[in-house]
């Protein structure tokens, strides 16, 4: 069992960081090192951290109920931002609207309502969501 985890080991070194969906190609045989999914997917690691998504609010943006959100806390939040936010207690995960001194958080699905905040609300923003991790 032991040879055949190092012989994985191996193998995972030498595979291809590109893969085509055509037909195979000798260019797949080249190997340029190991994949830091930290400096892919991170701008900061120590302000970043995952979230599981659980709803379908946000499907239209393409973040779907079990998927993972990576979480930026070091970004500032902008109209259009997609945003963990705690609003009056409630943890919540949709877009960010601010326009015209008006500020809601609307969902990606037309069967949710969007969320207005209101002056006496609170509102805490918990990070930008920079990353959406699914499995296919």
């Amino acid at each position: 069992m032991h040879q055949q985890s190092r012989a994985s080991e191996r193998a995972l070194r030498r595979a291809p960081r590109v893969v085509h969906a055509g037909f195979p190609s000798p260019a797949q045989d080249y190997y340029s090192g190991p994949v830091d999914l930290n400096r892919h997917l991170m701008r900061d690691p120590t302000t970043t951290y995952v979230l599981r998504v659980s709803g379908d609010s946000m499907i239209g943006a393409g973040i779907f109920d079990g998927d993972e959100v990576l979480v930026d806390r070091g970004l500032d939040a902008r109209d259009g931002s997609v945003v963990v936010a705690v609003l009056n207690g409630e943890l919540t995960l949709k877009r960010l609207l601010q326009r015209g001194g008006v500020t809601a958080l609307q969902p990606e699905n037309p069967r949710f309502p969007t969320i207005p905040v209101a002056a006496h609300d609170d509102l805490e923003i918990w990070g930008v969501v920079t990353r959406c991790l699914h499995r296919v």
